[in-house]
């Protein structure tokens, strides 16, 4: 499913083509809410946008996860009401990480099939540095392992002006504060738990997993929004000798 509908308003009809739903479908999600509404445009034609398609791609990631329609509704539920199509592709990008790892061998041109889009050597290499797909031994660069979980992420990345070497070194503090974040909060577990069965435990795991993981993604989203919009607004530094105070 694409979630790129460009400027361009889509119809009912067109929303429901794009996302490979029905029409029906599409106006049950809206009458439960987990779809906003259509802006009204002329003669009272519904009109929508990326906003919509990328909420059809995460209800139906949600699905495939094994989701209630009533547990989809309380996810959505939580997500802050401004994010924008790019935040709820990422919030769709962590929900397939629920799912075990997938790691698939694939050809050249069934990585570019899933990708999307054509990919030259440098856009190869920027996924390799994300660690989203890698040459598979021995395959003298025809043959690709890729993590499909962050594909579509990886793909989309690809797009971003930032150099392979900065895409590196904001992974290695992704990955070192993610581990940190995630051995004190099991270390707190840990301790409320200890005293139960293992299948207790197991089942807290599996009901937790999905509630922290989107608690961790909408803090660091607010968090980063804000540091962002202090960087931006934050006057630059004179230089001496210029007559500023």
């Amino acid at each position: 499913m694409t979630t790129d509908a460009g400027d361009t308003p889509l119809t009912v009809d067109e929303l429901a083509a794009r996302a490979g739903v029905t029409v029906r479908t599409v106006r049950f999600y809206g009458s439960k809410g987990l779809l906003p509404p259509p802006v009204i445009g002329p003669r009272r034609v519904g009109h929508y946008g990326p906003e919509h398609l990328a909420r059809l791609a995460l209800i139906e990631e949600l699905q495939q996860q094994g989701m209630t329609l009533s547990a989809i509704e309380r996810y959505l539920g939580q997500l802050p009401a401004d994010l924008s199509p790019h935040d709820l592709a990422i919030h769709r990008a962590v929900v397939a990480s629920w799912a075990p790892d997938t790691v698939d061998t694939v050809s050249r041109e069934e990585l570019e099939r899933r990708a999307g889009r054509p990919l030259a050597a440098e856009d190869v290499e920027r996924l390799a540095a994300m660690n989203v797909v890698m040459a598979a031994e021995g395959s003298e660069g025809d043959t690709f392992r890729v993590d499909s979980g962050l594909l579509r992420l990886g793909v989309q990345l690809l797009d971003v002006p930032l150099s392979q070497e900065v895409i590196l070194a904001a992974r290695k503090v992704l990955i070192e504060h993610s581990r940190a974040a995630a051995h004190e909060l099991s270390q707190l577990f840990r301790g409320e738990v200890a005293e139960r069965d293992a299948r207790d435990v197991k089942s807290l795991s599996a009901h937790m997993h999905p509630l922290v993981v989107q608690s961790l993604l909408t803090t660091f989203q607010r968090s980063l929004r804000e540091e962002l919009s202090e960087w931006v607004i934050r006057p630059e530094p004179a230089e001496p000798g210029s007559g500023a105070d």
